[in-house]
């Protein structure tokens, strides 16, 4: 039973690295692309991010029903692996030539397609392997770590592919959907049974319009998204623009840029570092700690920088960074599974965590960008710090403590292998 255990474990480890290559090696080097081989403009470059962030919008909820519905099934799963098999081929033989056809669609089926994979097709992922985590009876911390190390590896190897053909790196990415597709067949996980005093539903049955909308009946639905969008959403929407804020404290652009590089690369492998003891600290002081703390470090790093703008010290509310990604993503799952019920997981991950977030970048977004034209980085960042800290501590408010572990643990057995 070890050994199987032990094999599952770097299953999902495998299947987590090369899913995080694909994602890491596009997003890192789709806004060069656009600009680059297929001289799209800003506009229309921004273009294809925002039908990315939309069509999630729309497919999250959808993706979240359906998962929950499928419980440990991977049809949804292999769904994405298939989308992502065909990346490289899409973008040489498709996307290019319908952008010569027409700039506006073949922007918004690029960023269709391409959000199936990506912004819309990652909470399948997160949540098919948290699920798995749980049948297996193995932190899904310590897997996720495999992730992280996934985007170290790309940012290094990514840039090198590019330089010398920038299509090589989609069809890198069909490659590691070739091996994430091998690893989804190999995999055998054991189905979870929800022990229930009063119902005997099964997992597939549960899933329906009435237990759903009971979700947004609790407080503690609501408090997780207003939290979420102060700390995720924020977390993206201050990286945006940290990079040219970073570079601007060098003399030369390209000396700040290429130093910054090497300074999230460092970040991501420390990440990975901490997501081994996360799940045993998280444990300790409770998820929903853990997700005011991970709020909190993400508010003294955007107050540090507007404050203290020494370029290590700059260099050091980076590398901060690398204690937030853990907290959040072990305490997001441990959060999740601990207060609702587990057999809604996917739907109030994609919609709690996914829904709220796309929504709070969309609008901050916009919002954060007027003011750095408007008011400058330094009085931005305070407004942001105050932002931060307002979502953090009211989302807290309407919260409820979340289960212990222990507790929890008693909720699930295990039926048989698929």
């Amino acid at each position: 039973m070890k050994s199987l255990k032990r094999l599952s474990f770097w299953n999902f480890g495998g299947m987590y690295f090369f899913y995080f290559m694909v994602w890491a090696l596009i997003l890192t080097f789709l806004p060069y692309w656009l600009s680059g081989p297929a001289h799209l403009d800003s506009g229309s470059s921004g273009l294809v991010f925002s039908t990315m962030a939309f069509v999630a919008l729309i497919l999250e909820p959808i993706y979240g029903v359906i998962q929950d519905k499928l419980g440990l099934k991977k049809y949804l799963f292999g769904f994405v692996v298939l989308c992502l098999l065909f990346v490289g081929p899409f973008v040489r033989f498709a996307f290019i030539p319908l952008l010569h056809i027409n700039t506006l669609f073949g922007t918004l089926v690029g960023g269709a397609y391409l959000s199936l994979c990506l912004n819309g097709g990652v909470g399948v992922i997160e949540s098919y392997i948290e699920r798995s985590s749980r049948a297996n009876h193995f932190e899904y911390g310590h897997v996720r770590l495999f992730g992280s190390l996934a985007g170290g590896t790309a940012a290094f190897i990514g840039g090198l592919m590019y330089v010398r053909n920038p299509f090589s790196v989609f069809w890198a990415s069909t490659c590691s959907a070739i091996l994430l597709g091998v690893l989804l067949w190999a995999v055998r996980v054991k189905k979870l049974d929800y022990e229930k005093t009063q119902s005997s539903d099964d997992e597939s049955a549960y899933v329906n319009k009435e237990h759903i909308f009971k979700v947004f009946k609790q407080k503690s639905f609501w408090g997780l998204c207003l939290l979420i969008i102060g700390s995720a959403c924020m977390y993206d929407v201050f990286d945006q623009q940290f990079p040219n804020y970073f570079a601007s404290f060098f003399t030369h652009k390209a000396e700040g840029e290429s130093f910054f590089s090497r300074v999230a690369s460092v970040q991501t492998f420390l990440e990975a570092g901490f997501m081994v003891i996360t799940p045993w600290f998280v444990n300790k002081i409770g998820a929903k700690k853990g997700l005011i703390l991970y709020g909190l470090i993400l508010f003294v790093r955007v107050l540090g920088s507007a404050f203290l703008t020494d370029i290590w010290m700059l260099t050091f509310w980076r590398l901060l960074a690398s204690l937030e990604m853990p907290l959040m993503l072990v305490s997001i799952m441990k959060y999740i599974t601990g207060v609702f019920d587990v057999r809604l997981s996917a739907t109030v991950y994609m919609l709690g965590f996914n829904f709220a977030k796309q929504i709070g970048v969309t609008i901050f977004s916009t919002l954060m960008g007027n003011l750095y034209v408007a008011i400058g980085f330094h009085n931005s960042y305070i407004i942001l710090a105050i932002m931060i800290v307002a979502f953090v501590l009211a989302g807290a408010s309407l919260m409820k403590n979340d289960k212990s572990p222990k507790k929890n643990i008693g909720k699930v057995a295990v039926q048989h292998e698929i």
